[in-house]
């Protein structure tokens, strides 16, 4: 076989080439090559770090546009600050104003990742109960329609202690309804959520629950709901903020079955409490847990939310970098 002078250069330099790039690889470009990387994590902003209940809302369009100009990837969205009334049954302009905000959402290049709901499973009257089953179908539903892949979830609460700045000062602990025993808590509350949980397989929507005010105060009431229903559709979502004292160990003993984190920071001082929380070891926890996924910050601070949104993802992504 003859080669002309363009053919035999051509292959020259290719294997010249292919020699050099062999060359560069080192017994440590290998070993750094197959070393494991920490899991990948995500993050996002909580429309709750721009409202805290005690002022104007901030649209959920503002807050999309914020977190966009931060560079962060998703929105979780509180219920009560949206558009649309908390309690009322869905209509269509309603499922119009969710299809714009999806579309706002978009066009932002921000995914929409979790709605924060409120409701409450610890009742001693069925009727009520039923209520707030037919309320979390309906919030499962605004999720669909959004495209968001999971919803906070709440066990309830006692509400013995009625005004919820009382129950911080009380530390998020509260006495048991008269007549009843935790054992009915727990009951009702995994009763309720079984019988969400179809709803949510038809949807699509991962149910997380929160350690949260009420039975899932403890990672032993949490976990005892958790671990009472065997389901794809029910996970655990991680407030790093909702256990007040020796916080790193309970955040160890859910992080195994959580699907997505919610991350507090205070800068300004907190507006009911104030935790000094060690993000770098959070991270180690739920690394050690090969935990992937969004991690959204919860800004609760009184400082003006612009400057301690910035300052917060800074501190996450150097945290979880």
């Amino acid at each position: 076989m003859r080669l002309n002078r363009r053919s035999f250069l051509s292959g020259t330099a290719g294997g010249l080439a292919a020699a050099a790039a062999a060359a560069t690889i080192t017994p440590l470009t290998l070993q750094a090559a197959a070393a494991p990387r920490r899991p990948r994590i995500k993050l996002g902003i909580a429309s709750y770090s721009y409202w805290h209940f005690r002022t104007t809302k901030v649209p959920i369009e503002t807050v999309i546009e914020k977190t966009a100009a931060l560079g962060v990837e998703g929105v979780d969205i509180l219920h009560r600050q949206m558009d649309i009334p908390e309690k009322e049954p869905l209509t269509a302009e309603h499922r119009s104003i969710l299809q714009k905000l999806k579309r706002h959402a978009f066009r932002h290049g921000v995914d929409l990742i979790c709605l924060s709901i409120h409701q409450d499973f610890v009742d001693p009257d069925p009727a009520v109960l039923a209520r707030q089953i037919e309320h979390t179908h309906k919030c499962i539903e605004i999720a669909y329609e959004l495209g968001v892949p999971c919803i906070r979830l709440n066990s309830g609460r006692w509400n013995t202690i009625a005004d919820f700045d009382d129950l911080m000062k009380a530390r998020g602990i509260e006495p048991i309804l008269p007549g009843v025993t935790e054992d009915d808590g727990f009951r009702w509350c995994i009763d309720c959520i079984e019988k969400c949980l179809p709803k949510a397989e038809q949807c699509g929507v991962v149910l997380a629950l929160e350690n949260h005010w009420g039975l899932t105060g403890t990672p032993a009431g949490l976990l005892r709901i958790a671990n009472a229903i065997s389901s794809p559709w029910l996970g655990v979502l991680m407030d790093t903020g909702n256990f007040l004292e020796d916080p790193y160990d309970k955040l160890r003993q859910i992080a195994p079955k959580t699907v997505y984190v919610q991350a507090k920071t205070y800068y300004g001082g907190g507006e009911w409490y104030t935790l000094d929380l060690d993000y770098r070891r959070i991270a180690e926890i739920l690394a050690d847990v090969n935990y992937t996924g969004y991690v959204a910050l919860e800004m609760e601070g009184k400082e003006a939310p612009d400057s301690a949104v910035a300052k917060s993802i800074a501190m996450l992504r150097r945290a979880f970098a």
